[in-house]
């Protein structure tokens, strides 16, 4: 599986595939990486108004 697949499945941006075993380590996995990726694009976003914007305005 290619990493533009699994973002886009940890997103709900595609359907996971139905032959992949589904265990609950598996859903717990999965959800603490979108837990991740959620806060590494809220921290991007972060530092983009602090670093970049604020001073604009300055």
């Amino acid at each position: 599986m290619g990493i533009w697949n699994q973002f886009a499945q940890y997103l709900f941006l595609k359907k996971k595939d139905p032959n992949q075993p589904d265990t609950s380590w598996i859903r717990y996995m999965h959800g603490m990486n979108r837990i991740s990726l959620l806060m590494f694009v809220v921290c991007l976003i972060i530092m983009l108004f602090k670093f970049v914007l604020i001073p604009l305005f300055k």
